[in-house]
């Protein structure tokens, strides 16, 4: 075993153990355990990736495995007047800017995604809450994409925005409409440059349905569902979060969950 390895079990056992010790009860808003968890979120990320490789693909299934009814993670349907115009009209207008540090910023509907060289997988999704089901997801790999913008020395992320409103908004002090967040999230460029990362636009040999994403949707394989936002509208490639929403890198980041999601 090699030492960085060996560094990464032992600092690993050791917060671990440490939490251990000290018991779970009233410690979770501590700074010294959000100190070491967010530590140890990231021994998981260097462990997976040491040990199963950078481009480790996720377990693929049969078509005999595929869920009859795929359960839907998140939102069921945006509800705004804008994406119900566009699910009037099939999407046929529904463009995914990819900007941000890029050399090549690019503008792709629907119909640029699918001329793309697609990509079918049968894989199991995996939700924080639970459960899980096996889907067959056909889409344009992501790595392609961001190999045509030309992403800058210093791009480090990939941000995903999407069309989901995340509440009903609030009023200021004013009297003035703020409006609610929208749904986002973000991978590194490993996990966005990995094969199995795709846009994908057919579940189980048809067109997405609303309530998993139509048009689009991000199938990343090696994470939980969170990770895999619907309904993407916009993609940035950033150097860093801080000046993003909560700065955490995604909407449930920003309410508490890890920023790391892989299983």
């Amino acid at each position: 075993m090699s030492d960085t390895r060996r560094n990464v079990l032992v600092r690993g056992s050791t917060l671990l153990g440490s939490l251990a010790l000290a018991g779970c009860t009233d410690l979770s808003n501590k700074p010294w355990v959000q100190n070491a968890l967010g530590e140890v979120e990231n021994l998981t990320r260097v462990a997976q990736r040491l040990f199963a490789g950078g481009h480790s693909l996720a377990p693929e299934y049969s078509k005999a495995d595929v869920a009859r009814m795929f359960r839907a993670n998140g939102t069921l349907n945006p509800g705004t007047n804008d994406y119900a115009m566009h699910l009037a009209n099939d999407f046929k207008d529904w463009v995914i800017p990819v900007g941000g540090l890029v050399e090549k910023p690019l503008k792709l509907s629907l119909v640029d995604l699918r001329r793309m060289p697609p990509r079918t997988q049968i894989t199991r999704h995996d939700c924080v809450e639970g459960w899980s089901c096996i889907g067959e997801w056909t889409g344009a790999p992501l790595a392609p994409i961001l190999a045509m913008a030309r992403p800058k020395p210093e791009a480090r992320y990939v941000m995903f925005y999407c069309a989901d409103p995340m509440g009903n908004g609030a009023l200021d002090a004013g009297g003035h409409i703020i409006p609610p967040p929208y749904y986002y999230e973000s991978l590194d460029l490993l996990e966005a440059t990995h094969p199995q990362t795709i846009l994908a636009y057919d579940l189980n040999g048809k067109p997405l349905p609303v309530e998993n994403g139509a048009p689009i949707r991000v199938r990343a394989e090696r994470q939980l569902g969170y990770k895999m936002p619907k309904y993407v509208q916009k993609i940035d490639l950033v150097d860093s979060f801080t000046r993003i929403g909560g700065g955490k890198g995604g909407y449930w980041e920003d309410q508490g969950y890890q920023w790391y999601g892989g299983i």
